[in-house]
């Protein structure tokens, strides 16, 4: 299965339409009793662990691809692509999200509620944008190296090696079955013209 790198373009449309969405939520309710400004610190654990498990598993499937591990499961390593590639743009989005809470709080410090919530969206934010990268580096890691063309050096060396591998072994082999073949030829003249016996008359 071949998956293309995410374009740069999208996680900064993510970013904006984030930041967007997080800096409307704070206006439309800044006269409201009830809001939902702010990130709860859980949150910001979760996207911390989660962070970590990605930055894990495609450093695994990194070494893979570099050799360095003889073995893994095809479908782990398309997951951990998968999974690097969402968290990524969610990353992304997400900063932009808590982001634009943030700046929109920024005018009312004065008041405890937005203090605290201006705190727990900074270090949201910055978990985000930490996850934004952990996904496009756990993307690229992610990627197999391109296989080198037919008319690469390389490649025809290793066409001419495994041309010359069955050449080697045909002298041997013909030489075997001729001299079986000889053997086998001379055994039966032997028996067809062998010496013959007269029958003496009495």
């Amino acid at each position: 299965m071949k998956m293309r790198r995410t374009p740069w373009w999208q996680y900064v449309v993510a970013i904006v339409l984030g930041t967007l969405c997080g800096a409307t939520l704070v206006k439309a309710t800044e006269h409201s009793a009830y809001t939902l400004i702010g990130a709860p610190w859980l949150v910001s654990l979760l996207l911390a662990m989660l962070g970590t498990l990605v930055f894990v598993m495609s450093w695994q499937v990194h070494k893979y691809v570099k050799g360095e591990f003889k073995a893994m499961n095809m479908d782990r390593a398309v997951n951990t692509l998968l999974l690097a590639k969402s968290l990524g743009v969610a990353g992304a989005a997400l900063a932009g999200w808590y982001g634009g809470q943030l700046i929109m709080s920024l005018g009312h410090l004065e008041a405890e509620f937005y203090s605290d919530a201006a705190l727990e969206c900074g270090v949201a934010t910055v978990i985000c944008l930490i996850d934004m990268v952990i996904g496009i580096v756990g993307e690229h890691w992610c990627q197999l190296p391109p296989k080198d063309g037919p008319e690469h050096p390389k490649t025809k060396e290793a066409e001419r090696r495994r041309g010359l591998a069955p050449a080697a072994g045909t002298p041997a082999g013909a030489a075997t079955g001729t001299a079986g073949t000889t053997a086998g030829a001379a055994e039966r003249s032997r028996s067809t013209h062998g010496p013959k016996t007269r029958k003496r008359s009495v």
